[in-house]
């Protein structure tokens, strides 16, 4: 199985992953970097470290720029982005079976003029379809209904149609195999309207949601036996992620980033991964960011997530390890 990386901002770490950790990716799939020659044997002489011989690479057509470890720039910002629409294009060919993204900053893409927040907005535009963001490994995902927004935001994108296509194209497309925990958006749920009456669209919709895959009018496309509720909720947040709720979901939705993200990454930090949904191409990234502060220092970086993300394309255009 052929996959596209892309290799982020080369001021961070995403290059030091593929080149450090090629031997062990060589094992899941045949992944295709997309960097030129030159950049590559910058990056390869500033982190001391020889280029395999297997390392196939073809060039994003951008500019080549100096490496600055660790700095926010505007040329990394506008590499990362080619090297991203690059392998994006290459899978809308079908010339690879899927994409892995390395990490990018958003401040980069930012000052190179980029529009788009995050791999995922342009993703989005790019196939004008309503992706998902889903983060997590095999014992927990968690998608995110809205993402890289300010908080003060949140309440006001809370609507119920949005909310119901929201649940309904997850289902279609994660097809969790039991019941999908959705979180409410106020403390304690909001308490019977006492904290706020947000988690009212919320229960309205998961009633609806439910009753539309129960009347087979929104099937899934496997044959697992789900549950009479296949979302639950609104759970109360600040104990959505104990042990003993932990233990009925594997699958949650949370309203927001932070509220999703956060016991995500304290439970399952190096494994997890971002797997975008909803896509017509099949999409994984790590799930951490550019690292600059170790970025080029020759601190022992852990490969797990960057590997499970290869891992998973595998899995899921069935080529096993």
């Amino acid at each position: 199985m052929k996959v596209a990386v892309s290799v982020g901002d080369l001021n961070g770490i995403g290059i030091e992953l593929a080149l450090r950790h090629h031997t062990e990716a060589k094992e899941i799939c045949d992944p295709l970097y997309l960097i030129d020659r030159e950049m590559l044997e910058q990056a390869a002489k500033l982190l001391k470290v020889e280029i395999p011989n297997d390392f196939v690479i073809l060039s994003p057509g951008a500019d080549p720029f100096e490496i600055r470890p660790g700095e926010v720039s505007a040329e990394a910002g506008a590499y990362s982005f080619a090297s991203f629409e690059s392998a994006v294009e290459l899978a809308t060919q079908g010339k690879v079976a899927a994409v892995c993204t390395l990490p990018i900053h958003k401040q980069a893409w930012e000052k190179a003029g980029i529009r788009y927040k995050g791999h995922t907005d342009a993703l989005r535009d790019f196939f004008d379809a309503e992706a998902i963001m889903m983060l997590g490994c095999p014992e927990l995902f968690v998608a995110l209904y809205t993402e890289h927004i300010p908080l003060r935001q949140v309440p006001a994108e809370l609507e119920e149609e949005r909310l119901l296509r929201f649940l309904l194209d997850f289902h279609r497309t994660a097809n969790p195999e039991g019941p999908v925990g959705v979180l409410g958006l106020n403390p304690h749920a909001g308490d019977g309207g006492v904290l706020g009456d947000e988690e009212r669209i919320i229960e309205r919709t998961i009633a609806r949601a439910n009753e539309i895959l129960r009347s087979n009018t929104h099937r899934p496309t496997s044959n697992i036996q789900h549950p009479t509720s296949i979302f639950e909720g609104p759970l109360v947040p600040d104990v959505a992620f104990v042990p003993w709720t932990r233990k009925r979901y594997r699958h949650y939705v949370a309203i927001y980033h932070d509220q999703g993200l956060a016991p995500l990454k304290a439970l399952h930090f190096d494994e997890s991964i971002n797997v975008s949904l909803c896509l017509p191409i099949l999409r994984t990234s790590v799930d951490h960011g550019t690292a600059f502060d170790i970025a080029y220092r020759g601190k022992d970086l852990n490969p797990l997530s960057y590997l499970n993300a290869l891992r998973f394309l595998a899995e899921h255009t069935g080529v096993k390890d």
